[in-house]
């Protein structure tokens, strides 16, 4: 089971969704960064089940740090992050236990480890094990703002919803950091509430598109070909439960152009620096940033757990049957994901740059 990633800087995750605990090892991180618990408290909130719009279970979700951290900075050893499961209810999950979700990941999971795993609320494949991507994404992204590296995501779109698009990318991604729901619009996110409280009501779910921007990454950045900065964030950004597809820049829109239409052409700016005039490609060219800001889209599945009835099979029986799903379930999970982007954003970021520039890149 492949539970790592990152080439320099890797995050290691372990545990499952009503285990004992989760958490993960961070390693390959500069000595001397420091660690904000504050901060990275506050990012974890980002991610908290919220008020009515989000799952019942709410978790503390404390983090505690165990090694690789002294007197409020890195060691530079691997860090291990703990945090623990307090509010699980497993029964609701007894009935399913051979009756494999729609859409979710316990048929493939029964065909992988025939049997072995924790089915309890989608075990180790769980949203649940995002928590702990964040920690250790805050660490990373302290380190960054402090080198003028910015990062922020909002909704673009909740199923019929949409959000205005970035404008003023730098004061937008700057105005998200203290947003407490993910849209630049206060209407959007109304609206928004509005959508995911009547899919709550149809025991249904909703899903969207978030956009991300990266700024402040120095051009030259990434590697070519299989370790581009597109492939590597790709990579990070479709292993988030849910997550269905991503596109960078103009993305798929690109296609409907002309080469004259959507070539981002060079220009200096006041102060001598290379720039683009247009940012079509979203700050990436030949799988290396080109010092414009990384922009790029995810497309988010509604939350296959529903309370309506739906066909499945009976691995036991043989035969079809229909289930309907019990336990405590998000009617969207979008706002929530928008931590984790942020995160594993961060991660990839700094991997990116630990890779072109050693080990103590993020000082």
């Amino acid at each position: 089971m492949k539970n790592t990633f990152g080439n320099n800087l890797k995050i290691t995750l372990f545990g499952e969704s009503h285990g004992e605990a989760i958490g993960c090892v961070l390693d390959g991180i500069t000595p001397g960064v420091a660690v904000d618990m504050e901060y990275i408290k506050d990012k974890m909130l980002r991610r908290a089940a919220r008020g009515n719009i989000s799952t019942p279970r709410r978790e503390a979700d404390e983090v505690h740090i165990v090694s690789g951290v002294k007197d409020g900075y890195t060691e530079g050893t691997p860090i291990c992050i703990i945090i623990k499961n307090e509010n699980t209810k497993s029964g609701a999950y007894s009935p399913l236990e051979n009756t494999p979700r729609p859409s979710h990941a316990d048929y493939t999971a029964e065909c992988k480890y025939h049997g072995f795993q924790d089915k309890r609320g989608g075990g180790h494949f769980s949203g649940r094990i995002t928590a702990p991507i964040v920690a250790a994404g805050a660490i990373v992204r302290l380190a960054l703002d402090k080198m003028g590296i910015k990062i922020g995501s909002h909704i673009r779109r909740l199923h019929q919803v949409y959000d205005d698009g970035f404008g003023n990318i730098e004061s937008d991604v700057e105005r998200l950091q203290s947003r407490p729901f993910p849209t630049l619009s206060e209407t959007a996110e109304e609206y928004m509430r509005s959508e995911i409280l009547d899919a709550k009501e149809m025991q249904n779910s909703v899903g969207g598109i978030i956009e991300t921007a990266i700024i402040g990454v120095p051009a030259g950045v990434g590697e070519p070909w299989f370790d581009t900065l597109e492939g590597m964030l790709a990579h990070a950004m479709l292993s988030i439960p849910a997550v269905k597809g991503i596109e960078f820049g103009l993305g798929f829109d690109l296609a409907g152009y002309y080469g004259s239409e959507v070539n981002d052409e060079f220009t200096y700016d006041d102060d001598g620096r290379i720039i683009t005039r247009t940012n079509n490609n979203g700050g990436i060219n030949g799988g290396i940033s080109n010092g414009m800001p990384i922009v790029f889209s995810l497309a988010v599945k509604p939350t296959p757990s529903i309370s309506r009835e739906q066909r499945t099979v009976d691995l036991t029986t043989g035969k079809d049957t229909e289930i309907v799903i019990g336990g405590r379930h998000d009617p969207a999970i979008i706002h929530r994901a928008c931590a984790v982007v942020d995160a594993l954003s961060a991660l990839v970021i700094g991997d990116m740059l630990i890779t072109r520039f050693g080990t103590d890149a993020l000082k």
